[in-house]
């Protein structure tokens, strides 16, 4: 019972250290290809895709870490069994590489703590100004629309206090409210009530706009911390997890002379 065990724990060591190096590598390698595949079409100077390519990296952080692990692992398993070979040399020795990339994509989410944090800063701002646009806009039509409501009010007004038998019919249908049933005969008072009537539309609308725009730029500003605390924050951590890896394997390899 004993030797079946020895034997089945001997079997099952270099196959389990196989299994996670293979696993690693593939891990490792398909995690980059995606982070090149996301680099296309590049508009490295366009601040919004960096802010969405950075996003999609640092949400993905952590597979290629994962393999790496697995890597680490599954080579520990083989030392552990004693079916490690000794020597050899660094560049034919996968944790080298291993370590080499943690150590490169340390230095690749750490430099992505800062530059997320400028981009969201950039893309935050012209999402500011484009409220503002859009606010000003909603604005000039405003004046627009109430500046051609007003003169055709005026003008249908005056063209029916000049006609008897239509104002009658007006009043008759009750389509002329008996507020502006007075200033017949005052076009002058006409003018200054329809004025009045829409500047009160014109200060209930712009409120109306007001409100929409400190409600579009208090969400601008959150969505802007948000993006900013969650993605550099991971970043951050990811670039002190891949250093300490990479940092502490190069060291040890290069201590050891690869062994």
């Amino acid at each position: 019972m004993t030797a079946d065990n020895s034997f089945t724990s001997s079997a099952i060591s270099p196959l389990a250290a196989i299994a996670l190096k293979l696993v690693g590598v593939v891990t490792i390698l398909s995690a980059l290809l995606d982070f090149l595949v996301l680099l296309i079409p590049p508009n490295f100077l366009e601040p919004q895709w960096q802010l969405n390519v950075t996003t999609q990296i640092v949400d993905r952080g952590i597979v290629p870490l994962v393999g790496i692990a697995l890597l680490l692992a599954g080579f520990w398993i083989e030392r552990s069994a004693g079916k490690s070979k000794p020597g050899g040399s660094l560049m034919t020795d996968l944790r080298f590489w291993s370590c080499a990339i943690a150590s490169l994509l340390g230095l690749l989410f750490l430099i992505l703590t800062f530059l997320h944090v400028n981009n969201v800063r950039i893309t935050a701002r012209e999402a500011l100004a484009q409220v503002e646009r859009e606010a000003n806009q909603a604005r000039t039509q405003l004046e627009q629309r109430l500046e051609g409501e007003l003169s055709q009010q005026q003008t249908q007004l005056e063209s029916l206090f000049q006609n008897e038998e239509l104002l009658e019919q007006a009043i008759s249908a009750g389509q002329l409210p008996e507020e502006i049933q007075q200033f017949q005969g005052n076009p002058e008072g006409l003018n200054q009530f329809l004025t009045q009537r829409a500047g009160e539309a014109r200060q209930e609308i712009e409120t109306e706009i007001g409100t929409r725009r400190e409600d579009a730029r208090a969400q601008v500003r959150q969505e802007a911390v948000k993006s900013a605390a969650r993605i550099s924050v991971s970043s951050f951590l990811m670039a002190i997890a891949y250093i300490v890896i990479g940092w502490t394997g190069l060291r040890r390899l290069l201590s050891m002379g690869g062994a």
